[in-house]
């Protein structure tokens, strides 16, 4: 057999797929769980979601994927208390510190995804469904969108939440943070100008009060974390 005549590295390195397994660990996702723990007693909205990103970063097909949480970050305020709506708990600056938020989304930002999940469950709705929610007013609403509805329907198929749709961060109404270029209330950590993901979109997955003891099963997170992670690979196929 002859001798195969060695290759600058150059040429691996442009030739495409050479060092990557076709579909894996070229795309970058970033998951965002919740780490509010100030979600009413007996209960922990950052541990809840945090297993079920766990869940759906465990799941094939595996991308480039990274979790953003400042549960456990020291020299931040509210990292793990806080709202994702509210001035004082995302943009504002005390006593030197940033927020937990903030540091997620500059961690998020160095990572330059091009999926970004933010992982949460909603409180007060008065019912046992799952939403999607994506910043008004930004150009990649329509994908936004298109992301968010496929991974709500992927979420309530696999389980028995009510698939009540993907809206407007602004439709909310909550608190005083707004974006830069719209003034609409917004949801912090999928605005445009924080966050400089291609795609963003924030879950509400379960109601803290109406899915309570669902949202503490292990197998309904299991089972979340993969429908997220079937949702994604489907969009980004089909994209």
């Amino acid at each position: 057999m002859k001798s195969m005549k060695m290759l600058p590295l150059a040429f691996f390195l442009f030739l495409p797929g050479a060092l990557c397994p076709a579909g894996q660990f070229k795309t970058v996702v970033v998951f965002q769980p919740s780490h509010q723990s100030d979600t009413g007693e007996n209960y922990n909205e950052a541990r809840t979601a945090d297993a079920m990103v766990q869940y759906a970063m465990g799941e094939p097909p595996y991308f480039d994927e990274h979790k953003v949480w400042s549960y456990f970050q020291p020299g931040l305020h509210n990292a793990d208390t806080g709202t994702n709506t509210l001035i004082a708990h995302t943009s504002a600056v005390e006593g030197g510190k940033i927020s937990g938020y903030a540091w997620e989304l500059a961690r998020s930002n160095e990572l330059q995804p091009l999926v970004f999940i933010g992982v949460h469950n909603n409180s007060g709705s008065g019912h046992h469904a799952v939403w999607g929610y994506i910043h008004d007013g930004d150009l990649m609403m329509t994908e936004n969108r298109k992301l968010s509805d496929v991974l709500i329907e992927e979420i309530a198929r696999a389980t028995d939440l009510e698939n009540r749709g993907t809206h407007l961060d602004s439709s909310t109404g909550r608190n005083n943070y707004r974006c830069a270029s719209t003034g609409r209330l917004a949801f912090y950590s999928i605005d445009e100008n924080v966050n400089y993901a291609h795609y963003r979109v924030l879950l509400e997955i379960g109601d803290i009060e109406k899915s309570g003891p669902l949202l503490l099963d292990e197998e309904f997170r299991m089972a979340v974390g993969a429908a997220i992670k079937r949702g994604l690979a489907r969009f980004l196929g089909e994209r």
